[in-house]
C-alpha cells in the first residue's frame, strides 16, 4: 500500500515539512522574544512528517524487491536523519533558529525518490557489513549537513549582533552556537572515519572487488582530511568564525561530491549506474 501511494505520500511529507518551516520562520526568525526550545505541540507536529518520511524510505530501501539507492535516496535519507538528529538533540540543547534552514531542505529532498527512482541494483549486497557501512555513511552526511546549517546560522547570528538594523531573530548565544558547531563537526568526522574504515576493511564483501582509488573514494578522503584540518586548527590555532565556516563548507562540498554528486551525474546526466 505504501509503495503504490509513494508519490502522493512523499508529496504529503514535503507539504508537512514546508508548513512547519513557515511556522518556525514566523515564530523564530520574525519575532524577537526569546523562546525555550520546542514546545510539546511543535515537537509532536515535527514527528508526523518525520515518521511518515521514515516509513516511506524504509519501504523503498528494505521492502522493495530490488535495491535502488541513488542520489535521490541519499539526499532524502540524509535530510530525514538530519531532522531526526535535530529532534533528539533539541531534547537536551537549545537549537532555536535552525528549523527554518533544515525543514525547507527536507521538504525539497523528501519527494526526490518518487521523482528520481534511480536504477535498480539487483546484485547489490545485503550483508550486515553493507548495511552498517551504508548507515554510517548516511549518518555522516546528516551530521555534516547539520554542521553546515549551524555554520550558516552562526553567520546570520553574527550579522544580527553587529548589524545596524538587527533582525528579529531569537538566536541562542553565539558562543553556544560555536561550541555546538564543533561538536557536530567532531561527530561527523568520527562517522566519516568509521565509514572509510568499513569501506577499506570490507571492500570485497561490500563491492565484490578490492578497494580502488576512484573519484568517490578520493572525494571522501579529501573531505575527511578537510574536517581533520579544521578540528586541528580549532585546537591548535583557535580557528573560529568565518575561517571555520569556510572549512566546514569545503569539507561538506567534498563529501557531497563523493556520492551524491557522482550518482547525480551517472543517473541523471549519463543515465546509467
Amino acid at each position: 500500500m505504501i509503495l503504490k501511494q509513494g508519490p502522493a505520500l512523499y508529496a504529503l511529507v514535503a507539504a508537512g515539512y514546508a508548513a512547519l518551516a513557515f511556522w518556525f520562520w514566523r515564530t523564530r526568525w520574525r519575532r524577537a522574544e526569546p523562546r525555550e526550545g520546542l514546545r510539546a505541540t511543535e515537537r509532536l507536529a515535527l514527528l508526523v512528517p518525520l515518521a511518515l518520511h521514515a516509513g516511506l524510505l524504509y519501504a523503498d530501501l528494505f521492502l522493495a524487491p530490488e535495491l535502488r539507492f541513488g542520489f535521490a535516496q541519499a539526499l532524502s535519507v540524509t535530510l530525514a536523519l538530519g531532522v531526526a538528529i535535530y529532534w533528539i538533540e533539541s531534547l537536551f540543547l537549545r537549537l532555536d533558529g535552525i528549523e527554518p534552514l533544515i525543514l525547507p531542505l527536507a521538504a525539497l529532498a523528501a519527494p526526490l525518490p518518487a521523482l528520481f527512482p534511480g536504477l535498480a541494483s539487483p546484485g547489490a549486497p545485503a550483508s550486515l557489513q553493507f548495511r552498517v557501512h551504508l548507515a554510517l555513511a548516511m549518518a555522516a552526511y546528516s551530521v555534516a549537513t547539520l554542521a553546515v546549517l549551524h555554520a550558516v546560522l552562526m553567520v546570520l547570528a553574527e550579522r544580527h549582533l553587529h548589524g545596524r538594523r538587527p533582525l528579529a531573530l531569537g538566536f541562542p548565544p553565539l558562543l553556544a552556537l560555536e561550541q555546538l558547531l564543533f561538536r557536530m563537526i567532531a561527530i561527523a568526522f568520527v562517522l566519516l572515519t568509521l565509514t572509510l574504515a568499513t569501506g577499506f576493511v570490507y571492500s570485497e564483501t561490500l563491492f565484490g572487488r578490492p578497494l580502488r582509488l576512484d573519484h568517490k573514494t578520493l572525494f571522501a578522503l579529501l573531505s575527511w582530511a578537510t574536517f581533520a584540518a579544521l578540528l586541528a586548527g580549532r585546537r591548535l590555532r583557535g580557528w573560529r568564525g568565518r575561517t571555520a565556516l569556510r572549512w566546514t563548507l569545503a569539507g561538506f562540498a567534498l563529501l557531497l561530491l563523493a556520492y551524491v554528486g557522482s550518482r547525480f551525474v551517472l543517473e541523471v546526466v549519463l543515465g546509467r549506474r
